[in-house]
């Protein structure tokens, strides 16, 4: 429990968190300027390519950071003249790629840390310095390069020392073999499907009503290939951003789905002093440990989903991208989309409200790929919207400095929440043959999660990490 508290006040120090909005277009974009921005996407793609290509190497490593070097390489590549792409994107792609190539590099990094930490064959010394080599890029890419290192003034005295201790040789050996080993050869993208637009790439506003006394609509102005001309896409809504926004393309539905990164400010309750303990369904969302029950109407909304997806299946396979048919569908299923959404956020928001938890409890349970899960679902379970529950209660937990947990969901349902012998369930109805308790099978489940949580029964990522640092 006092990793659980760690955990709360460090979020509760953190006064901004980071959210992604969602714009969509209100009808369906023409052809002809879907086509555009599929060779901007093309064009994204082949550049970042040309990156992962030429700057992937252990070669390059010196590069990367802050990356102005190779910024100005590409400029002088002339690349960008070949493809008539505008710089806004040119530059975007750039640096887009050199994040791929940086988290790669962290990645393995990571990967070589944790194989020197079990490596029993290593002294204390050796692991130390191993270490140090990790941390220090200079380091580590004159190792990889076969060059002699040297680093600022402090840095290479401490660097001198560790070095006395060690065979700095059989080390340096090591490390080149794990990174050839483990560092992938070469980043390649073949998806061709969005791209990042800077704020000087788009501007958002209301296009000119025509003679035939069409109204003006509100949308978003996107820069093309062509000098001075711009797409312009009506959206659904008429807010407006000024950030770095990801354009994601959905041509077989002549669409685009547009994500907006946010900064919000954390809100701090100090009367959310509550442990719950939560199950999570496909009937209802959540029941809590008293019996609680939260988004009731959610598999009613999700059937009405489910059964129109299912309804128009056949329907929609046949039907061409461009007729009406089509662009009914997809209208009604985001209506039913938004319905949905907006529940989940509705009873979510509902629960914090009314539960004021400190922290939250909740089983993780086995994947779909695993053992002992059921293939022949149907078609309502296939289209369940589990991870979007998921997505919005983490959102709404950083949003309010709720800590959520997860426990071993293993059995979570099965084991009495009394007296923790393996009791059976009916239907929704749980029963404990050692103890007589009963109650509903999800309540049992909350109960158990609640138990589980506050003993240290937790498998949640962020306190793994910080319960291992605190024991160093």
């Amino acid at each position: 429990m006092d990793n659980v508290q760690e955990e709360t006040t460090r979020k509760n120090k953190q006064e901004t968190a980071c959210r992604t909005v969602h714009q969509y277009n209100k009808e369906p974009i023409p052809g002809e300027d879907m086509k555009k921005l599929r060779e901007i996407a093309e064009d994204y793609r082949r550049v970042k390519n040309y990156v992962y290509a030429r700057y992937g190497g252990i070669g390059s490593l010196s590069k990367l950071y802050p990356g102005y070097t190779v910024q100005n390489e590409m400029t002088a590549s002339g690349l960008r003249s070949e493809l008539g792409l505008p710089s806004v994107y040119f530059y975007r792609a750039v640096f887009d790629a050199l994040g791929d190539i940086k988290s790669q590099w962290a990645a393995t990094k990571t990967k070589l840390a944790k194989l020197v930490g079990q490596n029993e064959n290593f002294t204390a010394q050796e692991k130390h310095y191993l270490r140090f080599l990790l941390k220090s890029s200079n380091a580590f890419e004159a190792i990889l390069n076969q060059k002699a290192i040297q680093l600022p003034q402090e840095m290479q005295r401490k660097y001198e020392e560790l070095s006395h201790e060690v065979n700095t040789e059989k080390l340096h050996r090591y490390l080149c073999r794990q990174v050839r080993k483990y560092h992938q050869r070469e980043l390649v993208t073949n998806r061709a499907d969005g791209f990042y637009l800077t704020e000087r790439a788009y501007r958002y506003g209301v296009d000119q009503a025509d003679d035939a006394g069409r109204k003006p609509k509100y949308g978003i102005f996107i820069a093309t290939k062509e000098k001075r001309r711009r797409v312009f896409i009506p959206l659904t809504d008429e807010n407006s951003y000024q950030k770095q926004i990801y354009l994601k393309l959905i041509p077989e539905e002549s669409g685009v789905d547009i994500s907006i990164p946010l900064v919000i400010k954390v809100r701090m309750h100090r009367d959310y002093t509550n442990e719950i303990g939560l199950s999570a369904g496909m009937r209802c969302m959540f029941t809590t440990q008293d019996g609680t029950v939260y988004g009731e109407q959610f598999w009613e909304i999700q059937e009405e989903l489910a059964q129109y997806l299912r309804a128009s299946a056949e329907t929609y396979r046949r039907e061409k991208a461009n007729n009406a048919g089509r662009r009914k569908y997809r209208a009604q299923k985001a209506r039913l989309d938004a319905k949905l959404e907006t529940y989940i956020n509705q009873e979510i928001n509902r629960m914090i409200e009314q539960e004021k938890p400190k922290v939250i409890y909740l089983p993780k349970l086995p994947g779909n790929s695993r053992a002992g899960y059921d293939r022949r679902v149907n078609y309502s379970v296939g289209v369940w919207r589990k991870g979007l529950i998921r997505e919005r209660l983490e959102q709404k937990c950083l949003e309010h400095s709720i800590a959520l947990v997860e426990v071993f969901g293993k059995a979570i349902s099965s084991e009495c929440s009394n007296c923790g012998s393996m009791g059976k369930y009916s239907g929704n109805d749980f029963r404990c043959g050692n103890c007589g308790f009963e109650a509903d099978k999800k309540q049992n489940a909350a109960r158990n999660a609640l138990k589980r949580g506050q003993a240290g029964n937790y498998v949640n990522k962020i306190m793994e990490s910080d319960e291992k640092a605190g024991t160093k």
